[in-house]
């Protein structure tokens, strides 16, 4: 984890102490953002590092028929999408056209956008100048159907992976309603979702590497991972 997305995890350092002691392995994803280029270049850039991370396990030493994606976030805005998208023939997600031929077999999402549809409906974030009118190249409200295409509950279906959903109940940044929203669409599509609001926590911080969350999150990949 060396590249410049470690500082993204420098507030889990227990958590990510206790995926080494546990045997895990973990590879920190890098790709384009969206100031460099729009969506879906950041999809197709995490589809082919974990392209890559499939074919070469027999090369550092894991099982590559047991994945999970972990994303904080924008990463767990990506680490959803992927995994949904998966199975509802989405070439232009991956480099080249070509779709992986991996499978991810759970997500652990931690405040990660859900529904870009809804923040249409937000004034302050339907400006140029916002993340998601950046990353879709339009406010949310100028269009929906670029917001939607970018939404990880636009692709849920009852064969996705199991999911555990972590966020803050005053997330000033991600409205804790994107949360719910993914954890009931996956419920109503019959999809193992498990939805934790952590009491009082923000968008991040160390109020997400205490030992209860950590006990949820290994909890939920030595059931999912077996």
């Amino acid at each position: 984890m060396l590249n410049d997305k470690y500082a993204d995890m420098g507030y889990m350092k227990n958590t990510v102490k206790e995926f080494i002691e546990k045997g895990y392995a973990l590879a920190s994803i890098d790709y384009r953002h969206s100031t460099t280029k729009p969506f879906p270049a950041m999809v197709q850039d995490c589809n082919r590092a974990i392209q890559y991370l499939y074919n070469n396990a027999a090369k550092y030493g894991y099982d590559k028929n047991r994945i999970t994606l972990v994303g904080f976030s924008a990463g767990g805005h990506l680490a959803s999408l992927i995994a949904l998208s998966a199975n509802n023939n989405m070439n232009d997600f991956y480099y080249n056209g070509k779709p992986g031929t991996f499978k991810i077999s759970s997500v652990v999402d931690f405040y990660g956008p859900a529904d870009l549809v809804a923040f249409g409906s937000d004034t302050s974030i339907n400006k140029p100048s916002e993340p998601i009118a950046i990353l879709i190249g339009a406010a949310p409200v100028d269009r929906p159907d670029l917001a939607k295409r970018a939404s990880p509950v636009t692709y849920v279906d009852k064969d996705d992976p199991p999911f555990l959903i972590i966020q803050g109940e005053k997330d000033a940044s991600v409205p804790n309603t994107q949360s719910r929203y993914l954890d009931s669409w996956l419920r109503l599509a019959g999809v193992s979702s498990k939805l934790i609001m952590v009491p009082g926590a923000p968008h991040y911080g160390e109020m997400f590497d205490e030992e209860w969350i950590q006990r949820e999150v290994f909890a939920f990949l030595e059931k999912t991972l077996k």
